[in-house]
């Protein structure tokens, strides 16, 4: 083997998997950090997405009940270590929590369109602004990604949530977060390959939703 070869730098690569909550009670409400329960239809969903999912070796939940409950599920069935973490909780949406979304259009249409066109720039009344929502979950995510490198795990959060992650790791503008859909027990899996020396490489696998 030549010097040149023998001195290539090892590729770790860590697989992250992304699951959005399925359906809830309470029908279309501004969710956010209103912590409601699945319905049966949410239960079925999120379980229909990971029936055939190569194994992880953790899982790291949001701690409100729509996320929480069914990972106890899975990590009991799989066997799998759990870890909740309060900064992947949903963005709180201030008035607008747990009103209709149509009461909302209704009432406030102007602001709720700025809303979904500029959230950099426009929040709801008291809400929680974008770059502070970006700022707790990237801090957690990050953190998490450099202490568990190398492995495959699975991370049951929330739309909000994962458009953040997706954009970061995708390298779009934040601005872009309104673009992504994200429905309900939508799976998205990330590869992230790192060599010492250069800056990670970051592959988006598949994203799969309704």
């Amino acid at each position: 083997m030549s010097e040149e070869s023998s001195a290539i730098a090892p590729t770790v690569t860590t697989t992250i998997d992304l699951l959005r909550h399925g359906q809830c009670e309470g029908g279309e409400i501004f969710r956010g950090s209103t912590d409601v329960a699945l319905t049966d239809q949410g239960w079925m969903q999120m379980r229909e997405a990971t029936q055939a999912l190569t194994p992880w070796s953790r899982l790291v939940s949001s701690p409100m009940l729509r996320c929480r409950q069914f990972s106890e599920e899975l990590s009991a069935n799989r066997s799998l270590p759990m870890t909740t973490f309060d900064a992947f909780r949903e963005i709180h949406f201030g008035d607008w929590e747990g009103r209709p979304q149509l009461e909302i259009q209704k009432n406030n249409g102007e602001l709720l369109k700025q809303f979904w066109n500029d959230p950099l720039n426009c929040t709801p009344p008291n809400g929680e602004a974008i770059v502070d929502f970006q700022s707790r979950v990237m801090s957690c995510f990050n953190q998490q990604l450099a202490e568990h490198r190398g492995q495959h795990w699975l991370l049951v959060s929330h739309g909000a949530v994962m458009r953040i992650i997706m954009c970061s790791l995708l390298k779009m503008p934040l601005t872009s977060i309104s673009n992504i859909a994200v429905p309900y027990a939508c799976l998205t899996r990330f590869r992230i390959y790192e060599t010492e020396g250069e800056e990670p490489w970051v592959q988006l696998c598949f994203h799969r939703g309704e």
